[in-house]
């Protein structure tokens, strides 16, 4: 009976001290490794790196024909890209043209816009202005009347227009 609580109390100890035990073991240095040149693009190292196994004859081992051959291919590429970047050319000047009209047309259509919106509250303004003053001939007018005299009425303010 009395083992029982000394194994507990054993096993207790043991388990407090783990992660002491833990944060006091030493650290390993990284081992090392020696740093190889970088082969320069396009070497025969650098495309054995890359799974290429190509490596050119000597021009006097090569077929004529072939050596025809892809000059005629090299030269139709060329061409095509050639062509290409002059249609790319065209396409981006005709773009840019197009863009700058867009841009002109967006001025011209916020210059319209914001003489359109000062016309309308400047025609606000006389209409509120001519109201307020048709209001007060009414009310000169009515005044007029009420009074029971002999009243020569001007003419109502024009409308704006």
């Amino acid at each position: 009976m009395t083992r029982l609580p000394l194994a507990c109390a054993a096993a207790v100890l043991t388990l407090a001290a783990v992660p002491a035990l833990a944060q006091q073991a030493k650290t390993v240095a990284p081992v090392a490794v020696p740093q190889q040149a970088e082969p320069s693009v396009g070497s025969e190292e650098w495309l054995r790196q890359r799974g290429e196994t190509y490596s050119a004859a000597p021009d006097s081992a090569q077929n004529p024909a072939e050596i025809e051959a892809t000059s005629k291919l090299n030269a139709g590429n060329a061409a095509q890209a050639e062509a290409a970047e002059r249609a790319d050319a065209e396409a981006r000047a005709a773009f840019e043209a197009e863009n700058q009209r867009w841009r002109e047309e967006q001025a011209r259509s916020s210059t319209a816009r914001a003489q359109w919106e000062a016309d309308v509250a400047a025609a606000d303004s006389a209409r509120t202005r001519w109201e307020r003053e048709r209001a007060q001939w009414e009310a000169d007018v009515a005044a007029c009347r009420a009074s029971n005299r002999v009243c020569i009425v001007p003419e109502p303010p024009a409308a704006p227009k």
